[in-house]
């Protein structure tokens, strides 16, 4: 799959706040002794099987995450509060294969004088109301963020984890190069994407970054191993 015309917008947060709506199982990864609630929207493209044709309905579509970080069996990885999505295909899927929680929305994506204007609603039946509105473009040159840095801690990672009611904690790898960061500016008119988790973001302006694109394979979900939850780590 593809990842284009993407922002990443993250706010810090006290590790305390983000804790009692994360899996016990996992541990809440910070930095600077802050959790960070990221708002990822972005384009996918291209998303297919390996070897299958593309779905028409499903290869390319808007989509907007809503996560934090933290760490389970020696990996930093992310954990999604909510992803939003106008494929009904995709949506269904990634909820029933993944226990993900996706939901139905109606985006628009504009690129603008080189700007992207994002436009997101929720409107998954019985799914509480999440909105994103904003304005976003590049200030800067393309980089690639330095280990240990806050760049590389909230864009850096290769694994989404989940939990199944039936086979408990499990992860997803991802691989892809690193990416092609560029500070960015965002003009924010309205988002409460974040709402639904009882989180109040900072009265502050969030850590801005775009890309432009990343080519991107995922693998299929590998059950985490009981003990191996708490072993902490970073990316092998």
């Amino acid at each position: 799959m593809g990842w284009r015309d993407l922002a990443f917008l993250h706010w810090p947060v006290p590790p305390d706040v983000v804790r009692p709506l994360v899996p016990a199982s996992l541990e809440i990864d910070v930095f600077d002794k802050q959790a960070w609630i990221g708002v990822v929207p972005f384009r996918m493209e291209g998303v297919k099987m390996r070897g299958a044709p593309p779905v028409p309905t499903a290869h390319v579509f808007p989509e907007i995450n809503v996560r934090t970080y933290v760490r389970a069996a020696g990996r930093a990885g992310v954990w999604f509060f909510s992803l939003d999505a106008t494929s009904r295909l995709a949506v269904r899927g990634a909820r029933f294969l993944y226990n993900l929680p996706y939901f139905d929305a109606e985006i628009t994506l504009k690129p603008e004088a080189g700007a992207i204007h994002y436009e997101s609603t929720r409107v998954h039946r019985g799914a509480p109301g999440a909105t994103f509105v904003a304005r976003y473009h590049p200030v800067g040159d393309i980089y690639e963020p330095e280990p240990g840095t806050l760049d590389h801690f909230l864009v850096e990672r290769y694994c989404m984890f989940m939990v199944d009611p039936r086979s408990g904690l499990g992860l997803l790898d991802v691989d892809h190069e690193p990416w092609p960061l560029q500070r960015g500016a965002v003009e924010l008119s309205v988002n409460t994407m974040v709402d639904p988790t009882g989180i109040s973001l900072p009265p502050v302006a969030p850590v801005v970054h775009v890309a432009g694109a990343l080519d991107v394979r995922a693998w299929t979900r590998t059950q985490v191993a009981q003990g191996a939850e708490r072993e902490g780590g970073v990316r092998p």
